[in-house]
C-alpha cells in the first residue's frame, strides 16, 4: 500500500459512510433527510457504469415511496410482464407475471432497473440535498475514541485526514475494511462452477422485454431485459474454463450453446466479467460504533434478484435509528436492535438462495432431470393458481420480510403482529400506505378511535391516522378498534387489541424512546 502523506485535519458528521454503491447511497439519502450530517467516501474515481444488479422489489419501491423515489425508479425502469423456461432450444414453460402480486402491494409486478441507473438516481436526489459522494477517498483504518471515531482516510491526492464521527457505517462491499477492523468472521463458502455477466446488443425472439431462462443440460443462460432497446444482460456458466494461463476469461471463450439455441444474435458486447458465486454473512452487523450493511455483512447467489435490495432494507433500517439516536430521541440502546433484525433475515436469505442456486447450476442426473424435466411441466400449472402466485410473489418481493419476534415488536391484534408489515388496503381509488411518507412514528387506527387515545397521541405529537371500518380490513387481517403502533420505516412495532394509550406509553419508555414521538 502506498505511503500516505500525513495533514492532521478533521472534520466532524454524525455518520461516515464508507462505499457509493446503492446501500451507501440510500443510508445517505435517509439520514440526510432525517436531519443527520453524514460523510461519504468511495474509492472508485466514478460511479458503476454496468448494470451489476437488476431487480427492484416490490418491498424495496414501498420503502421508496416515503421519500417520493418509487415512480422515478418506475418510470426509468422496465415491467417485466413473463418469464420463460427453455430447454433444447424450444419454450417449455411461460409464466405470466403481469398481475402476479394483485391486491398485496401498490408495486404488483416484477421491475427491472439496473444499478448503473439505480446509483445515478439516488446521486442526483443526494445532490438536491446539497450532499456529494467524495471520490477517491480511501479508508486506511478506524478507531474509536470514546464518544466518536476516528477514521483514517486518504483523498485523491494521497493526503491523509483524521476523521471524527460518530458513528462508521460499513457499506464497502465484500472485501470491507470497515469489517476487517471490526475483527468479525465472514463464514461461508464458494461455489466451485464459474459464471458470467455480460450486457450485449442482440436481436432475436427472446429480445422482447421478457425474461428467458435457458435450463438446458448442457449450459445455463438467463436473459435479462434492459431499459434500453435491444441491449439485454446475459448471465451463464462458464463451462471447462481455462487454467493454462492467467488471462482473464473472454466473451469469446464462454460455450454460446444456450445462445444458438435461443436463436440469440449478439451484435455488440458491451461489458463482459466472470466470477465465482459466494455465500457469506458476517459473525456480527455491529460493534461498538461501526455498523455493516449491504455485501459487507452478507453476499449469496443472484437467484431472486435479493442482494441489492436486502443491502438497501439494511440501510432503511438502521437510519431512521441512528437518526433518533443523534437527534438524542431515543437511547442508545436503541442501535442494539439493528443487527438482530437484519442479520436473522441476512441468514435464511443466504440458506434459500443457496438451495435455489444449487437447483440452476448442479450438473448431477437427478438435477438434470429437476431442472429441464420436472421444473418447467410443474411451474408452468402451479403459476396458474392464486395461492402459489401469491406466495411466489410475497417470497421475492420481500413483502414477507418481518420482525416479528424481535426486540422492537410486541403484541397482536387480529392476524396482525408486532414486527410485521403493515398490509396493503386498497380503498376508494386510495389506500392505508399514503401517511407512510411521513417517516417517523405514528398509529393506525382501523375503525374508531378511544378518546382517550386521540388526546394522547394529539398531546405527545404523534400522528393518529384513523380509517372508516371496512370489510377490506378485516380481509387483510386488521382489527377492529385497534391500535397500530407504526415505525418511521413503516413496520409495526406494537399491535395493540385494546387500543389503549398506556400501551402505547409502555412501550416507548420500556425501550427508551420515550423521546422518539
Amino acid at each position: 500500500m502506498p505511503k500516505t502523506e500525513q495533514r492532521g485535519v478533521k472534520m466532524r458528521s454524525d455518520v461516515l459512510i464508507v462505499g457509493a454503491g446503492p446501500t451507501g447511497l440510500v443510508l445517505a439519502l435517509w439520514l440526510t433527510k432525517l436531519g443527520v450530517r453524514v460523510r461519504i467516501i468511495d474509492k472508485s474515481e466514478q460511479p458503476g457504469t454496468t448494470s451489476r444488479a437488476l431487480a427492484v422489489q416490490a418491498r424495496t419501491l414501498e420503502l421508496y415511496s416515503q421519500l417520493d423515489l418509487d415512480q422515478a425508479v418506475i418510470e426509468r425502469g422496465h415491467k417485466v410482464p413473463a418469464v420463460n423456461l427453455w430447454v433444447g432450444g424450444k419454450p417449455k414453460a411461460h409464466l405470466d407475471f403481469t398481475d402476479i402480486g394483485s391486491g398485496l402491494t401498490p408495486y404488483a409486478f416484477l421491475l427491472i432497473f439496473p444499478q448503473d441507473e439505480h446509483e445515478k438516481l439516488l446521486i442526483e436526489r443526494l445532490g438536491e440535498l446539497g450532499i456529494a459522494v467524495e471520490r477517491q477517498t480511501e479508508l486506511i483504518g478506524y478507531r474509536e475514541a470514546g464518544d466518536h471515531v476516528v477514521a483514517d482516510l486518504r483523498g485523491p491526492t494521497g493526503v491523509g485526514e483524521a476523521c471524527e464521527a460518530l458513528y462508521i457505517a460499513g457499506c464497502d462491499g465484500a472485501h470491507s475494511i470497515v469489517r476487517h477492523v471490526m475483527g468479525t468472521g465472514f463464514p461461508g463458502g464458494t461455489y466451485q462452477r464459474v459464471f458470467y455477466v455480460a450486457d450485449v446488443e442482440a436481436s432475436g425472439p427472446p429480445v422482447d422485454g421478457e425474461l428467458h431462462v435457458d435450463l438446458d443440460e448442457a449450459d445455463f443462460l438467463a436473459i435479462f431485459p434492459l431499459t434500453a432497446e435491444k441491449h439485454v444482460r446475459l448471465i451463464g456458466a462458464v463451462r471447462n474454463p481455462r487454467h493454462d494461463d492467467d488471462s482473464p476469461l473472454r466473451f469469446e471463450d464462454v460455450g454460446h450453446q444456450a445462445i444458438d439455441h435461443l436463436k440469440v444474435k449478439i451484435e455488440k458486447v458491451n461489458w463482459f466479467s466472470s466470477y465465482r458465486v459466494h455465500h457469506r454473512v458476517a459473525d456480527r452487523f455491529r460493534q461498538g460504533r461501526a455498523f455493516l450493511l449491504g455485501d459487507a455483512a452478507h453476499i449469496h447467489s443472484p437467484v431472486g434478484g435479493q442482494g441489492m435490495n436486502t443491502g438497501i432494507g439494511d440501510a432503511i433500517n438502521l437510519a431512521w435509528k441512528l437518526a433518533a439516536v443523534v437527534a438524542q430521541r431515543a437511547s442508545a440502546s436503541l442501535l442494539d436492535s439493528y443487527e438482530p433484525e437484519r442479520i436473522a433475515f441476512a441468514r435464511r436469505l443466504v440458506a434459500s438462495t443457496d438451495r435455489a442456486f444449487t437447483m440452476v447450476s448442479s450438473e448431477g442426473t437427478l438435477a438434470r432431470i429437476v431442472r429441464t424435466r420436472l421444473a418447467p411441466a410443474l411451474l408452468s400449472q402451479i403459476v396458474r393458481f392464486g395461492p402459489f402466485r401469491r406466495f411466489m410473489f410475497r417470497t421475492v418481493s420481500q413483502t414477507t420480510l418481518n420482525y416479528r419476534g424481535g426486540p422492537l415488536a410486541a403484541g397482536t391484534a387480529g392476524a396482525v403482529s408486532g414486527g410485521g408489515r403493515l398490509p396493503w388496503v386498497k380503498i376508494d381509488g386510495g389506500d392505508n400506505f399514503a401517511s407512510l411518507s411521513l417517516m417517523q412514528w405514528q398509529v393506525h387506527v382501523y375503525g374508531t378511535a378511544r378518546p382517550e387515545l386521540a388526546s394522547w397521541c394529539a398531546a405527545h405529537r404523534l400522528p393518529l391516522q384513523i380509517f372508516p371500518w371496512r370489510k377490506q380490513y378485516e380481509a387483510a387481517g386488521l382489527a377492529c378498534d385497534a391500535s397500530y403502533l407504526l415505525r418511521p420505516d413503516s413496520y409495526i412495532a406494537l399491535a395493540d387489541p385494546s387500543g389503549a394509550p398506556e400501551t402505547i406509553e409502555r412501550y416507548f419508555n420500556s425501550r427508551g424512546l420515550a423521546g422518539s414521538r
